[in-house]
């Protein structure tokens, strides 16, 4: 294969699943099509009363069209992106998001999650670990996650200017808890 041709496969298969069907969201409700985009792309997820992580695709829950509400979501390792977030609009019952080494979270899709009225409204816990491609610009947007009581932030190599960056979240969030881990 030639030079890059691989780096141009994946980058191509992601955007693939990444894409957003908006007729299958109206087919099966927001959970149900969240939870297909996230398993597809190497995420898990957990259901409103349940202890257990779904990560199997094939074993997703059946049942009557919003009996299943996504609580968390743990997206280490995988390949979620901008692209898709469109999935996350109707999801009301989040509370815990992990990015963790997720290669193409980047600045736009923190903004992007921070936008989602809905998630403003769960949101209660988020970390974010290991995505290269996080600056100070994307975690100034996380002001707009109102309800938000914890964040994490570790080896975030993007983020610059960390003392004015805090402060300012801080302010715009005085009930955060705000744990760092970025030396």
């Amino acid at each position: 294969l030639p030079p890059g041709s691989c780096r141009t496969f994946w980058g191509w298969l992601n955007a693939v699943f990444n894409k957003v069907d908006h007729e299958r969201i109206r087919a099966v409700g927001p959970d149900r099509a969240a939870s297909e985009w996230l398993l597809r792309c190497g995420a898990l997820v957990r259901y409103q009363g349940s202890p257990r992580w779904q990560q199997d695709y094939n074993g997703l829950p059946t049942g009557p069209l919003g009996k299943y509400k996504i609580e968390a979501i743990n997206a280490t390792d995988s390949c979620i992106m901008y692209r898709g977030f469109d999935y996350l609009d109707g999801l009301e019952h989040v509370t815990d998001i992990k990015l963790e080494k997720c290669m193409y979270i980047q600045d736009e899709c923190l903004q992007r999650l921070s936008e989602t009225s809905n998630l403003q409204k769960s949101l209660q816990r988020l970390e974010i670990i290991s995505c290269g491609n996080v600056t100070d610009k994307g975690i100034l947007a996380l002001h707009k996650l109102t309800n938000l009581q914890y964040l994490y932030l570790s080896d975030l190599p993007g983020i610059r200017q960390k003392e004015t960056t805090f402060r300012v979240l801080q302010q715009a969030l005085p009930n955060l808890e705000l744990e760092l881990d970025l030396e």
